[in-house]
């Protein structure tokens, strides 16, 4: 006797089983029987899996007609005997949940992580190059660094701390976190900004959850947003106020010029420093550092390893890298490394990216199964 096990109790088989009937069905129906059980078990209740693995068993042992009839009342399966016929099988099945199954294919990315500037506007634009003398005039007249230092001591910082701000806040100049934006931001020329009907198309024809992630503070990011026509095109942003809730505090009347110099000497002095490491924290928290991208990650309910990073910074790029991003640099074509994807414009993503968009197609192509599934196939008896 040939023992059945894994079958509840209240299941009993309806005649002996022969071991010799075993091999008087051919061993080839027993693929044809698995292939098909095997593509539709995901799709079946898990309490009908053991009376799935007994129709296996009963069909490849009891080709009779009195089998198959206790087959058939069991799971809705009928079929001809005979030395060769079509096997017809036609699975009836309940789901839970409305009487309805969906399988979804797991996207790749669920979240697209945008930087703003000379990110999603090009860097011809001239805001850049605009937003870098604004910086320097603010530290000659707000804070009185010599003018023939500020250039070199803006690259310091900048190389060091991701932003100047950030630099100027860890070396000792302390002041107003909106002054500091309003003079920065506030002259530059928008006006060079245009709508992006291209770029609007691109981002809402996306399905997947987009958010803003600039060092910029929100002043700014919402003008040009607004400009290049994208405002509503994302879920969020998180900005220079987000990750930095409290304001700087003002630069008391009492600080001299000779303490001022000194900071400038600070600055420049960190050229000279063995590693970045040594360098004095800065009370910012902004990209490049790890930080920036943990807390962006807690506020936004990201999963680094389920999001696609887009910025023109390498050390952006890099440090989002690291922490598990998928990376796209934009402004150039050319990859680098921390870089995932490069592309030239922030408009070809489509074309570098196609399956940023098969997304919503994976959802739609979700099988969804209800009533009835047939399937007929030849077998040989």
């Amino acid at each position: 006797m040939l023992p059945v096990s894994g079958l509840p109790s209240s299941f009993h088989t309806p005649g002996p089983i022969k071991r010799q009937e075993l091999y008087e069905f051919p061993v080839s129906f027993l693929d044809d029987v698995s292939d098909f059980y095997g593509f539709l078990l995901p799709f079946i209740n898990p309490h009908l899996h053991s009376l799935v693995m007994y129709l296996r068993i009963v069909v490849l042992i009891y080709p009779s007609h009195s089998h198959c009839q206790f087959v058939q009342s069991l799971f809705g399966v009928s079929f001809r005997s005979g030395v060769k016929f079509r096997f017809l099988l036609v699975l009836k099945f309940k789901m839970e949940h409305e009487n309805k199954y969906q399988l979804v294919a797991a996207a790749k990315y669920e979240c697209l992580l945008f930087d703003v500037d000379d990110t999603l506007y090009p860097l011809s634009s001239g805001l850049s190059k605009a937003c870098t003398k604004n910086i320097e005039e603010f530290m000659i007249q707000k804070l009185g660094i010599e003018g023939n230092k500020v250039t070199e001591i803006n690259r310091v910082l900048y190389k060091n701390y991701g932003t100047s701000m950030a630099g100027l806040r860890a070396v000792g100049y302390n002041f107003d976190y909106d002054d500091y934006h309003s003079f920065v931001h506030g002259r530059l020329p928008y006006e060079n900004l245009k709508p992006d009907p291209v770029m609007r198309s691109l981002l809402l024809s996306l399905p997947i959850r987009k958010v803003i992630f600039s060092n910029g503070d929100d002043v700014h990011v919402a003008k040009v947003l607004r400009k290049l026509g994208l405002e509503d095109c994302f879920e969020r942003v998180i900005s220079f106020e987000t990750l930095n809730p409290i304001n700087g505090s003002s630069t008391s009347d009492g600080e001299d010029s000779l303490k001022l110099r000194a900071l400038s000497a600070k600055i420049l002095d960190a050229t000279n420093l063995p590693c970045q490491s040594a360098l004095p924290e800065s009370p910012i928290i902004c990209k490049p550092f790890e930080n920036a991208f943990e807390q962006a990650f807690k506020i936004a309910n990201i999963n680094p390893q389920k999001t696609l990073f887009f910025d023109d910074s390498i050390r952006n790029i890099q440090t989002g890298k690291q922490i598990g991003l998928h990376t796209v640099l934009v402004g150039t074509s050319q990859r680098t490394n921390g870089a995932d994807y490069a592309l030239e414009s922030i408009h070809n993503i489509r074309e570098a990216l196609p399956e940023l968009w098969e997304a919503d197609n994976k959802k739609l192509e979700g099988v969804r199964y209800s009533g009835e599934v047939a399937i007929q196939t030849s077998v040989m008896a």
